[in-house]
């Protein structure tokens, strides 16, 4: 670790040297409180666009930080993004390529070498790793998917049901930590892992009402007809079909049981069931009436979609309201501590999330609304603030930038790159100029095919494959919504040869030998 004697020294020299204000010297160890969310769409989020709710607690850490405006992920799913996250390296790495592998905990994560340096290290919130967590001082975690009400924690290996709200749980219990069990002798890295937003977009009973009743836009491309785009076609994510479930996803689980789902039981009997009394009874006060409207209507398939679409928004949006008000807890917190300014604050999603956007919900895809996510970051003191970062960055960049803002070597093998020059404002010549994405999670429920693919800030080359062997291109700048595949567009032919080139390049880069055969035509996959 630097040495704060010696940092303090320099900052007391240049004191003075004259009349100028000091800027405030760089705490050597900052404390990293680390917030992730399930599926948080940069749309719903109003310090990159404010159409759909404002977010003023998350916006704090962006209006008094930094907002990285190209922020991305390496494989939009949730487990992977999780294991990118730890190891700083591709899933191919670190071996967690779909939802269905089990982590390997024995390897290398930012968390452990934090640990061994000092640092006193808690997780708290969603896991989905299915194997235990290290690295960690402490750990109390959501099993599996966990629920949004009165949820199971597991606590370094014990299971406990608690009553309440899992959003504000978390944070309860986060704060408990920071009280009860951090030493205040060592920094401290603590991950708040939280549920919320993940399907099935559960409110608090508090919020149930919030958006009641309000009328979202429909979304440009939420009648697309995926032309030109087999793999677009081919998903099973689409709010127009009954991919997205009436009872499951909408809460139209009516006392009589005459609206029957494919999903539907799962609902009733699970999430729905946990409710205790008084969470019921102010639940059916909210759904009730809405169901017994939706009983009643006699839509036309068009008018059901779009029904379909805003009562989504309407739970997902209430969800975010009391991730974003915990948010401002744990800010809080911080502040009446005397602890914000020795401390890194970032969020960041585990991926974006389709908010109706060619009709879907869900991820999976690199499409823009999947493969993007929020990042926003509050450095400690020192450090400049209320800037935009427009490099494009990636999850594979989290541990390095923990590592190095803790004042330790990043291992050479971790893929991913400090951001801390970004956070310095020092543009370095060198940072990447594209980004690489594979996804792994074929066959599956959403039935999202297989693919990789470069991004380089204007143009994105797609190659999917598995059981069909197509390539996709496209011109963001011409074509933001990603409606238009112009791979066989004689305008942008030498454009797409050169991509091709450097796709291949990145698979070699990263050492994913599998793409790289795929590629140079060594490989069919078939399973």
């Amino acid at each position: 670790m630097k040495n704060s004697l010696f940092s303090a020294s320099l900052a007391l020299i240049a004191a003075g040297t004259g009349c100028q204000k000091p800027q405030e010297s760089k705490p050597d160890n900052p404390n990293i409180l680390f917030v992730f969310t399930d599926d948080h769409s940069y749309q719903t989020l109003s310090a990159y666009d404010n159409s759909y709710i404002e977010t003023p607690n998350l916006d704090r850490i962006a209006n008094d930080g930094v907002k990285f405006a190209n922020s991305f992920v390496a494989n939009s799913i949730c487990a992977p993004s999780r294991a990118v996250l730890l190891t700083g390296k591709h899933s191919h790495i670190n071996g967690q390529m779909t939802n269905a592998d089990v982590f390997d905990g024995s390897q290398q994560t930012f968390p452990k070498l934090l640990q061994d340096e000092g640092y006193q290290t808690a997780l708290i919130g969603k896991w989905h790793l299915q194997s235990d967590p290290t690295g960690f001082d402490y750990w109390n975690i959501l099993p599996g998917q966990g629920h949004y009400y009165n949820p199971v924690f597991i606590e370094m290996g014990k299971d406990t049901v608690h009553e309440g709200y899992v959003t504000d749980l978390i944070t309860d219990f986060s704060m408990d930590w920071l009280n009860e069990q951090w030493s205040k002798e060592s920094p401290f890295c603590l991950m708040v892992h939280h549920k919320a937003m993940h399907r099935v977009w559960m409110p608090d009973t508090t919020h149930l009402d919030e958006f009641k009743g309000a009328e979202f836009p429909i979304p440009e491309t939420f009648w697309d007809d995926y032309e030109g785009r087999t793999a677009a076609a081919e998903q099973r994510m689409s709010i127009r079909k009954d991919d997205m479930d009436i009872v499951y996803d909408l809460k139209m689980a009516d006392h009589e049981g005459e609206i029957v789902t494919r999903y539907g039981d799962w609902y009733r009997d699970g999430a729905l069931a946990r409710l205790n009394d008084e969470q019921r009874k102010r639940w059916d006060a909210h759904y009730d009436p809405i169901i017994d409207e939706f009983k009643a209507s006699d839509m036309t398939h068009e008018e059901l979609s779009e029904w379909k679409f805003q009562r989504y928004m309407q739970d997902y949006l209430a969800v975010t309201r009391s991730l974003d008000e915990n948010v401002g807890r744990l800010l809080d917190y911080l502040e009446e501590k005397g602890l914000l300014d020795n401390t890194l604050v970032v969020y960041a999603s585990d991926q974006g999330f389709y908010m109706g956007e060619h009709g879907w919900y869900d991820k999976r895809f690199m499409y823009e609304e999947s493969f993007r996510t929020p990042l926003l970051m509050r450095p400690p003191k020192g450090y400049q603030r209320g800037f935009v970062v427009d490099e494009l960055v990636q999850n594979i960049d989290y541990a390095a930038t923990f590592l190095d803002i803790a004042g330790l070597e990043v291992p050479g093998d971790i893929q991913g790159s400090s951001l801390m020059p970004l956070l310095n404002r020092e543009n370095p010549d060198n940072w990447r100029d594209a980004l690489y994405y594979h996804y792994y999670e074929y066959p599956n429920e959403h039935m999202v095919k297989r693919h990789f693919g470069i991004h380089n800030g204007r143009y994105k080359l797609i190659r999917f494959y598995f059981d069909i062997d197509e390539w996709e291109f496209y011109d963001l700048e011409n074509d933001p919504n990603e409606i238009y595949n112009a791979i066989d567009n004689p305008q942008y032919q030498d454009i797409i040869e050169e991509m091709k080139g450097e796709l291949r390049d990145l698979t070699i880069k990263y050492d994913d030998e599998r793409a790289r055969k795929i590629l140079d035509g060594e490989l069919v996959v078939t399973e």
